[in-house]
């Protein structure tokens, strides 16, 4: 990978070249087979939250059982890839546990209003991440940064360090940090650096009712599961999940976005009644590549084959089921509540589009929030850590066109340029 503007480009996507740090985390790594004991994992996280309340009223441990089991079931997994998925279990467990422990002591948290928020629906690879980082910029808005979506809750005695540093954000920054070493073209495709924006999607997921595993391993078991359960159920603890953590450090109008919403409008609707919609749209084609493009590279460190065939398939259907279900309902979003903004018009064009968004949640934007979306504009240029260069026919054995050809009912609903 060469400076920060150069293109990147994957000759070895599909049949990887490792480097020398990448042979020796495995070879570390891959010697003790990991176990997903869930009364083990359970165990760890009670340990670690001092809180054994995991509010399980709600069949909450069925869909434990049936995440565990999906990712069981996935036999492609490095060990190295288990171990990050236990760990995310257990953090889950331990976040969730510490939530229901705050919920007893302070009751009165669930009745905080979660007012107007600004919510921004797209796929990866659309401008979501671009548009609600610069939403976020406003500092009357209350966004959620990654380290904080890994561990939104504190556990009880963890406060922070003498020097005011939450040890929550600490082992974010070294996790980051250990990633920049072993694979540093991530942070061109998806930099979670501490700091950025992330999706509530992952407050979901304490609830075990998010696509997210979808990301990490394959596991089409769990997205049937995911896709068959009742999600305004779990949407309304999201907003449970949001207003504790409006409690712990306010303010309470928040901007959200997930690409997993393109398929939820009804219970992300019923749940957040006042919000502010913007919805962002962009050649699928354009989408597709970029997400097949990260899940290969990601495949050389986490799986023991990348499978190109395989990702293509799966990944195709799933941006497909997104954007089907995003053009079924788009209109149960009330229009004078709700934008559409086109990729190809957002660059360079991003004042206009947040006067309309500002106009549309009866916002008003004024001279000091203007010079701080200009601010975070002028600081972050498209592709500031370089550019990937993308070749769908040569990784992938599929031209633009054909994959494009199956998504005419979208081009039809919105204004989306396909892009060469």
């Amino acid at each position: 990978m060469g400076s920060a503007v150069d293109d990147i480009d994957f000759d070895d996507l599909t049949a990887p070249k490792l480097t020398d740090i990448q042979r020796q985390i495995l070879d570390f790594t891959e010697a003790k087979r990991v176990d997903f004991d869930i009364d083990r994992m359970l165990a760890e996280a009670i340990e670690q939250a001092g809180a054994d309340d995991l509010d399980d009223t709600d069949g909450f441990g069925d869909r434990l059982a049936a995440h565990v089991a999906a990712i069981e079931a996935d036999e492609g997994l490095r060990q190295l890839t288990r171990s990050s998925l236990r760990q995310r279990v257990v953090r889950l467990l331990r976040n969730r546990l510490s939530l229901t422990e705050l919920l007893k002591r302070y009751p009165e948290i669930e009745a905080i209003p979660i007012e107007n928020p600004f919510i921004v629906v797209g796929m990866p690879r659309s401008g979501t991440t671009h548009l609600v980082n610069l939403i976020a910029a406003d500092p009357r808005r209350r966004a959620l940064p990654y380290w904080e979506s890994q561990e939104p809750i504190p556990a009880r005695g963890q406060g922070p360090d003498i020097f005011g540093v939450d040890p929550r954000y600490a082992r974010a920054k070294s996790e980051h940090d250990a990633l920049m070493v072993s694979a540093p073209a991530v942070a061109a495709m998806h930099d979670r650096f501490p700091e950025a924006i992330e999706e509530e999607v992952e407050l979901l997921d304490l609830d075990l009712a998010a696509y997210v595993l979808e990301w990490h391993a394959r596991v089409p078991d769990w997205r049937d599961f995911y896709l068959g359960l009742n999600q305004t159920r779990h949407y309304a603890y999201l907003r449970k999940v949001l207003q504790a953590l409006t409690f712990l450090r306010g303010p309470r109008t928040w901007v959200l976005k997930s690409p997993q919403h393109c398929e939820q409008l009804g219970p992300l609707l019923a749940t957040f009644p006042d919000a502010t919609v913007a919805f962002t749209h962009r050649d699928p084609v354009a989408v597709i590549q970029s997400a097949l493009t990260m899940m290969a590279y990601s495949d050389r460190l986490r799986r023991t084959s990348i499978e190109p065939d395989w990702l293509l398939d799966y990944w195709s259907d799933r941006v497909y089921r997104l954007l089907a279900a995003c053009v079924r309902d788009r209109d149960l979003l009330p229009a004078e509540r709700s934008i559409d903004i086109s990729f190809h018009q957002l660059n360079g064009n991003e004042m206009p589009v947040l006067e309309r968004l500002y106009q549309c949640g009866g916002v008003e934007l004024t001279p000091k929030v203007r010079a701080r979306f200009q601010k975070y504009l002028d600081g972050n240029p498209r592709g500031k850590h370089g550019r990937i260069h993308y070749d769908l026919h040569r990784h992938f054995g599929i031209t633009a066109d054909e994959l494009r050809g199956r998504f005419d009912f979208y081009f039809d609903k919105f204004d989306v340029q396909a892009e060469t």
